[in-house]
């Protein structure tokens, strides 16, 4: 069978940077900032070639609808998940001119129950959780993480130079986001002051948030913070890192925030993203209007 002539996307360049279907998927994995999400795509890649048997350029739409039909049994979530990795895969390697064809913009990824509901804990749960918490630097690991409404990236990415008081006694913090954007985030008088007595002697570009070896602590580090607090809190074993970013956005929808200003808090690209808060603890509903 001969092999397809590569014709690169009309709007790039020809020139290919990677050679091999292994140096593409490293190109590709590389765009992501989060290690996890590295891990998850390179694994997702590996097995969808694996189970594909041909080169990457000769994949073909049944390879992508055969991998996709190998998921079902799992949760919505995980088939979601593997199957936009895959899509986003094959575009790089279309847009790229590495592939001459787009094989998986034929095939429509699997729907996913929004749970978003669920992984939302009451704003006193939520409160409890970070008052809980003896340790000086981890309670104001927690503060600053439910009050800014930060990623856990952003989080373990803040350093003394980024923040700087406002107002008296307030605060802000420029976080450097997701795709490379930066924000200003107002931090309140509370949240400020959990700050003052970590810092110490550290300088300007030392983390604020350090691990006992003095780097900056790490994700999976920050997530054994959250489950422990939460489990010393008595709150659910579900309870994760994210679930306080959760818990900003819909706890200051609650109380009456403008969803544009939380949709520039969290860093959200659109309002759409930010609104889903309000649908999932949405504040009436027709039910309410019923006789039973």
């Amino acid at each position: 069978m001969s092999v397809p002539v590569v014709v690169p996307h009309p709007n790039l360049p020809a020139r290919v940077e990677a050679e091999t279907d292994r140096q593409l998927v490293e190109t590709w994995v590389a765009r992501h900032e989060s290690r996890h999400t590295q891990r998850n795509y390179r694994r997702q890649a590996e097995r969808f070639l694996a189970g594909a048997g041909r080169p990457l350029r000769e994949v073909r739409v049944s390879d992508v609808q055969a991998f996709l039909a190998g998921l079902d049994g799992q949760a919505s979530a995980t088939r979601a998940n593997a199957a936009s990795a895959i899509k986003s895969l094959l575009s790089f390697a279309y847009d790229l001119g590495y592939a001459p064809f787009n094989a998986g913009k034929a095939v429509k990824a699997p729907s996913v129950k929004n749970t978003l509901a669920e992984r939302i804990m009451p704003e006193a749960d939520a409160l409890l959780l970070i008052r809980m918490e003896l340790n000086t630097r981890n309670r104001a690991l927690l503060t600053v993480a439910y009050g800014g409404g930060l990623r856990i990236s952003e989080v373990c990415g803040l350093r003394w130079r980024d923040l700087a008081a406002r107002d008296g006694d307030a605060g802000q913090a420029t976080v450097y986001g997701k795709g490379g954007k930066t924000r200003v985030i107002l931090l309140s008088a509370n949240t400020w002051r959990t700050l003052e007595p970590i810092r110490g002697e550290a300088g300007p570009d030392d983390p604020v948030f350090p691990s006992q070896k003095g780097g900056a602590l790490d994700p999976s580090a920050v997530h054994r913070i959250v489950k422990a607090a939460a489990a010393r809190a008595g709150l659910s074993t579900d309870v994760s890192a994210h679930w306080l970013r959760h818990a900003h956005a819909s706890h200051s929808l609650d109380r009456g925030a403008p969803i544009h200003l939380v949709q520039a808090t969290l860093g959200h690209a659109s309002v759409a993203t930010t609104g889903r808060y309000t649908h999932a603890r949405p504040s009436d509903s027709s039910a309410r209007y019923l006789g039973i």
